[in-house]
């Protein structure tokens, strides 16, 4: 049986293995971050989530139900295979973020975390998990606007994928076999969209050909909230800093060498370099001048090694505890109670998990 002290050592033993966050090859930097001291709320939602496996848990199943990537939950759970988990292991799930520093309007995409943000006028902030472009075809960086929407689009094949797919007809209509899935929202950048997919395991991946992939369900929703002209703002910010309840909190991403290694072993290469900690006191620094000395920089230093992709409180450590995540058993059984529903694709239409 899980109790709260087995519950944080299985956590805490997750903090594993390195490697490398280039500052030139993801555009950060500490230069245009606005550090407002009076405003020391605000960044963080969401909160850590736990499941408990089964036998017949398959760990894409699970990323599927919370919308997050299974990249996402790879980082946070480094070694555990995606499709054969094994019964009684415990997950961190992703599912708490702190906001990206840009513009708090319209849809903001941080390629460097494979997530998408949604910034309504009057409801509180969406995150959703994204797919993003592969090695060779990478989703370009900058702000467009979505400038068409279209309902059971039609794929017409670029000139590449008709060499790539030459038993491929030009044009695949809605259906199926549409890679577009049934929703569609077109970009000012000539051949990228945001859209559904038939193939959700490929979100929270770089697989497509710079496209941005949401989960079905998520399209939809989106497709449905997001108007034509809506600001789409794509950036790379594998390190964030934001202020939580009075408190300091860093978030640091792999790199995207390091996804790609996580695709392959779900875990890191030994021989990368940990994330930039000259980048990380720059961001420190410009969001918390004042508190510099409150740092918790053993801490900053062995999440800049584990990579996990979580929110951690790095300042008044000693004078508060951070909030626990729920315990989830919906991915596993309890010895002392029923086992759970199955897990299964959420309904729609939804409210998409991710909505804080």
């Amino acid at each position: 049986m899980l109790t709260r002290r087995s519950l944080v050592t299985s956590a805490t033993a997750l903090l594993l293995s390195s490697a490398s966050v280039s500052k030139r090859a993801f555009g950060q930097s500490a230069d245009n971050l606005p550090a407002d001291p009076t405003d020391r709320t605000g960044d963080r939602i969401g909160a850590v989530k736990y499941v408990v496996t089964r036998e017949e848990t398959i760990l894409l199943d699970v990323a599927w139900q919370y919308d997050v990537g299974i990249i996402e939950v790879s980082a946070a759970n480094p070694g555990v295979d995606a499709w054969v988990p094994g019964a009684e292991r415990l997950i961190v799930l992703p599912t708490a973020h702190l906001l990206p520093d840009a513009p708090r309007t319209g849809v903001v995409i941080n390629k460097s975390e494979l997530r998408l943000y949604y910034f309504p006028k009057d409801t509180p902030v969406e995150t959703h998990a994204i797919g993003i472009g592969r090695e060779g075809y990478l989703t370009p960086d900058g702000v467009t606007t979505i400038v068409r929407k279209q309902k059971d689009p039609s794929w017409y094949l670029t000139e590449g994928e008709r060499r790539d797919h030459p038993d491929l007809p030009a044009v695949i209509g809605p259906g199926p076999d549409n890679p577009l899935g049934d929703r569609a929202m077109y970009l000012g950048w000539r051949s990228y969209l945001m859209h559904g997919t038939n193939q959700p395991y490929g979100v929270g991946r770089r697989a497509s050909r710079g496209c941005i992939r949401l989960y079905p369900e998520i399209a939809r929703h989106l497709f449905d909230v997001l108007p034509i002209g809506t600001r789409v703002n794509v950036i790379e910010q594998p390190i964030k800093v934001g202020w939580h309840e009075g408190n300091l909190w860093l978030e640091v991403h792999p790199s995207y060498e390091q996804v790609d290694a996580l695709e392959e072993s779900y875990t890191f290469p030994t021989n990368l370099k940990p994330a930039s900690r000259e980048l990380a006191q720059k961001l420190i620094q410009a969001k918390g001048a004042d508190v510099m000395a409150d740092v918790d920089w053993g801490l900053v230093q062995s999440e800049l090694v584990a990579l996990r992709g979580l929110p951690v409180q790095i300042t008044g450590r000693y004078r508060s505890r951070s909030r626990a995540g729920a315990l989830d058993r919906t991915a596993g059984g309890d010895a002392t109670g029923p086992a759970p529903r199955p897990l299964e694709p959420p309904p729609s239409p939804m409210r998409p998990t991710g909505l804080y």
